[in-house]
């Protein structure tokens, strides 16, 4: 990580951060509002469309921008590599300003696709320690994943992050955001992918947390 910020201007970086985090989220809340218009009610079968679509998609744009800015398009993998001491503070806040407005400005995009008002809030109840602790593992299993592929399968990172994503749709009883930027986007679109806002420090405080102890048990099993 240090290395590419290093060989790559701040405002290219940047920018790959915010057309990452703002495909990737077009692309959930998209994928949700088309799943559910076609499932006919069936909710395993939306789930399934959105997941194949998420984890599609995250496998391309990790493959294409992670050589430019790593690849994060969430605020706790930024997280994880602060702690590991590859990204600054001051670069690591500039990662997470601009991961939230383009997941924000994400979701504004699939609202105008299925020409859906713009402006929304979410009002699916996602409430309840179950789904905390679900957004901690989940969080966790991505970063995990992604340290354990730098280390031993680089080229595999691409995959790692969308398998693990993929999978933590269906094990985790609150479908896997592990991504607060991600989270925040998704409590203003009141579709399939939606989050209610009172929901949403809930999640947030259980996906940090899960990236603060993957980054510890990855410092044990993966450096040297």
């Amino acid at each position: 990580m240090v290395d590419t910020l290093k060989k790559t201007t701040t405002y290219k970086v940047l920018f790959a951060e915010a057309l990452g985090s703002f495909l990737l989220t077009a692309v959930v809340v998209g994928s949700g509002i088309l799943a559910a218009n076609l499932s006919g009610g069936n909710d395993a079968v939306a789930l399934l469309g959105n997941t194949v679509a998420t984890g599609a998609i995250l496998w391309v744009l990790v493959a294409t921008l992670a050589p430019i800015s790593g690849a994060h398009f969430n605020p706790a993998v930024t997280l994880g590599f602060f702690l590991r001491r590859e990204i600054t503070a001051p670069m690591s806040i500039a990662y997470i300003v601009i991961q939230i407005i383009g997941c924000v400005l994400g979701a504004y995009l699939a609202h105008i696709m299925f020409e859906m008002p713009v402006m929304q809030i979410a009002s699916t109840d996602r409430s309840g320690i179950a789904k905390i602790i679900s957004e901690g593992a989940a969080t966790f299993t991505l970063l995990f994943a992604i340290f354990g592929a730098i280390r031993y399968a680089p080229k595999a990172v691409p995959a790692a992050v969308a398998l693990a994503i993929t999978a933590g749709y269906w094990w985790t009883a609150s479908t896997s955001f592990a991504n607060p930027a991600i989270t925040i986007a998704r409590s203003l679109t009141d579709t399939f992918a939606g989050v209610a806002p009172a929901n949403v420090p809930g999640f947030i405080l259980g996906q940090l947390t899960g990236a603060v102890l993957a980054t510890g048990a990855s410092a044990l099993l993966f450096r040297d």
